[in-house]
């Protein structure tokens, strides 16, 4: 499978199943084969800010909240791709990240179109 018919049906399998539209591109330059999933700019709308508070390590804490456009997908988007992929784990708040192989791809178009992957990628890096 190439990579952009792997962005093609995950884009049109998340907006079926969740009739929202979903921000799937491919990477760039030496990004170029992997896939990003995140939420569209305008809902990109969450910010941190610190608290004030320092945590016990004597770093500040910091707490997610809602804010203008430009900001990062917030907590009920990655809830809600996280049961669309049924992944094990919420995605980052910058999004998903999908490595550059024909496995990883159809994982990930299976999960789209809610089935369990026929198949699983694996990584090829150190």
């Amino acid at each position: 499978m190439h990579r952009d018919e792997a962005i093609r049906l995950i884009r049109a399998a998340l907006k079926r199943r969740s009739g929202k539209l979903w921000s799937v591109k491919g990477g760039r330059g030496t990004a170029w084969g992997w896939i990003e999933i995140d939420a569209p700019p305008a809902r990109r709308t969450w910010h941190y800010v610190e608290t004030g508070e320092k945590a016990e390590d004597g770093l500040p804490v910091y707490r997610e909240v809602h804010g203008p456009i430009g900001g990062h997908t917030g907590p009920d988007d990655r809830q809600e791709l996280q049961q669309l992929l049924d992944l094990d784990h919420e995605p980052h708040f910058q999004g998903l990240s999908i490595a550059a192989s024909s496995d990883h791809y159809q994982e990930y178009v299976d999960r789209a179109e809610g089935r369990v992957p026929s198949v699983a990628g694996r990584p090829y890096w150190d």
